[in-house]
């Protein structure tokens, strides 16, 4: 491991462990543009540390160069927690799918959400339990027909953006595996902001759920189902960028064209991922094909409070006060006595 360098390339992230996802697993892409971004932000290799669940995402710790916990299912969230509180120096990344994040860890990761620790976590979305060999996870769509659902099934699914706003979320950005350029520039900003970061990437799972994210990725159509949102500048989208997306009389979002029925570019809204209010970024969130393009890029990204500096602040300001400074001094406090 370097340490204490910042000057390293991206072959000083990978681990010498062969990778083991199936090829053309959407995996290869996401883990490539985590290393890029993280040669990017050039932050010291050692004050990295991955941590993981289970899944086949949760392998990733172990093709990192980096500090790293592969823990057990669910509970990324809950061990990143306390190594970010511990640590604080650390760039804390945590690893996770739709079935490790918001099934059996659906607790940890709503609550981690809420208190803002500074995290990053990639949410891997393939619509399925692929290590597990096809079952239908929280995100599927209703009517989804998998191992455990023969039938379909007869339950509507998360919308993690939703879910992340619903927990007093600061950012919230997605992104899809086969984009490397895209999730670069996403997880980047995601490292930068102070709190919990959550990424929610559309992968693709070759052998369980192939093609899943098609419609949205289909190079023929992506230019009119895609829209890239960026900072300040106005919502465009389709091959002449002539598309974009306006509040309706009704207040509603609403797809319009430039140079029809009068509409023009100052009537296309203007992305501000700093607006406190909620509001516009749910509707983004929520945009789904046909009626809409699907957003990408950073949704939001809102100034809180963040625990783990709360934390720090706290304990300082305790410890100021307070007779007992460490934990020779507890031992040594109170009815003690030495024996001799």
């Amino acid at each position: 491991m370097l340490e204490n360098s910042t000057q390293y390339t991206i072959k000083d992230l990978k681990s010498p462990n062969e990778i083991r996802w199936c090829p053309g697993c959407g995996d290869h892409a996401i883990i490539n543009a985590v290393q890029k971004a993280m040669v990017t932000l050039a932050i010291p290799i050692e004050k990295y540390a991955v941590v993981s669940g289970i899944g086949c995402s949760s392998r990733f710790p172990y093709y990192m160069n980096t500090y790293g916990f592969h823990t057990i299912h669910g509970r990324a969230a809950a061990v990143a927690s306390g190594l970010k509180s511990a640590n604080p120096e650390l760039s804390v990344w945590e690893i996770t799918g739709d079935g490790d994040a918001l099934a059996i860890g659906g607790n940890h990761f709503i609550h981690m959400v809420r208190r803002n620790i500074d995290i990053n976590v990639i949410l891997f979305n393939n619509k399925i339990y692929g290590l597990t060999k096809g079952q239908y996870s929280p995100t599927c769509d209703r009517g989804k027909v998998t191992k455990t659902s023969p039938f379909g099934t007869v339950e509507d699914p998360f919308t993690p953006g939703k879910l992340v706003l619903g927990s007093r979320g600061t950012f919230f950005a997605r992104a899809i595996d086969s984009n490397v350029k895209k999730s670069h520039d996403v997880f980047v900003e995601a490292a930068k902001h102070k709190g919990t970061s959550v990424v929610e990437v559309l992968q693709n799972c070759v052998i369980y759920n192939h093609n899943i994210h098609t419609e949205i990725t289909d190079p023929k159509h992506k230019e009119d189902r895609q829209l890239h949102l960026e900072d300040n500048k106005p919502m465009l989208f389709g091959k002449e960028k002539n598309k974009g997306i306006i509040l309706n009389k009704k207040g509603k979002l609403e797809v319009a064209v430039i140079g029809e029925n009068g509409i023009t570019i100052d009537d296309i809204l203007v992305h501000d991922a700093c607006d406190a209010d909620g509001f516009l970024h749910q509707q983004l969130i929520d945009m789904k094909l046909p009626e809409f393009p699907v957003a990408f890029g950073v949704i939001r990204k809102v100034k809180d409070l963040v625990y783990d500096e709360c934390m720090e602040a706290q304990i300082k300001e305790v410890q100021e006060d307070a007779k007992i400074k460490c934990v020779e001094d507890l031992l040594f406090s109170g009815n003690t006595w030495e024996v001799k």
